[in-house]
């Protein structure tokens, strides 16, 4: 158990280190000038690369969650219990802020960098959004993000799903969600991305942290709710019954009288 505890809490700090370094670099530095466009694409390929890297790399291990929200799916799918779900959000929030400590202790190697200015790939709405964007229409966008995120990673992660696509498809879904979510409110769908960074850089984007920390954990519900929909029957249960099936001896009738 404590191995796949340990998987996501690394697997967690490679996501954060990653992608909201590739926010913190593009659009507080600027590194693309006013091409939005060009950076928009380069965050979201980063966050879906980084993914699909951890889903092979990690997914074996503990399934390659990395995120509160597609462990709640998971456990409201009944793929995992309540204290192995417990115990994987610990180990992802743990690793959201030492990823984002890690960003910063790299960030801080340049004297160009400044917390207060640049900030650390935070989520936010308000002034912290380029759409200036609500709390409510942050809200809105999250739950309706992580819905189709985790309903993609519940489909993709059965046992009817081929594990050779699965993860360039899971992290094909990220990237499309921060293609169009970054704009809003930088795109969270995963509460451990948003704590790290939040804490890290403290202020007013910590005091917004709480809709990138419900709101995903909302969208978790209702893709668990459409799993089932789309897939009523869990996962692998119709081939451990033809097993059970081959496996067991035929019937025999009951001796007349």
């Amino acid at each position: 158990m404590w191995r796949k505890y340990t998987a996501e809490f690394l697997g967690t700090i490679l996501l954060v280190f990653f992608g909201a370094g590739a926010a913190t670099l593009i659009l507080g530095y600027r590194i693309f000038g006013s091409s939005l466009a060009a950076g928009l694409v380069a965050i979201s390929l980063t966050f879906g690369l980084i993914y699909a890297a951890l889903v092979y790399v990690i997914g074996p291990i503990s399934g390659g969650h990395v995120n509160p929200a597609v462990t709640f799916g998971a456990f409201i799918s009944r793929r995992i219990g309540p204290v192995e779900t417990l115990g994987y959000w610990a180990a992802q929030l743990a690793g959201g802020i030492v990823g984002a400590l890690l960003l910063l202790w790299m960030m801080r190697t340049s004297p160009l960098y400044s917390r207060a200015r640049i900030g650390l790939g935070a989520n936010g709405y308000g002034v912290h959004s380029l759409l200036r964007i609500s709390a409510g229409g942050a809200f809105l966008v999250e739950v309706l993000l992580t819905t189709f995120f985790v309903l993609v990673v519940l489909s993709l992660t059965r046992e009817e799903a081929s594990v050779a696509v699965s993860g360039m498809g899971i992290g094909i879904a990220l990237a499309l969600a921060n293609m169009i979510g970054v704009p809003f409110d930088g795109a969270s769908v995963n509460p451990a991305r948003s704590l790290g960074p939040a804490v890290v850089t403290g202020g007013a984007v910590f005091s917004q942290v709480w809709v990138f920390l419900l709101a995903p954990m909302v969208g978790a519900i209702l893709a668990a709710v459409l799993n089932f929909l789309v897939h009523p029957v869990p996962a692998g249960l119709i081939g451990r019954r033809k097993q059970a099936e081959n496996a067991a001896p035929p019937p025999t009738l009951p001796e007349a009288d």
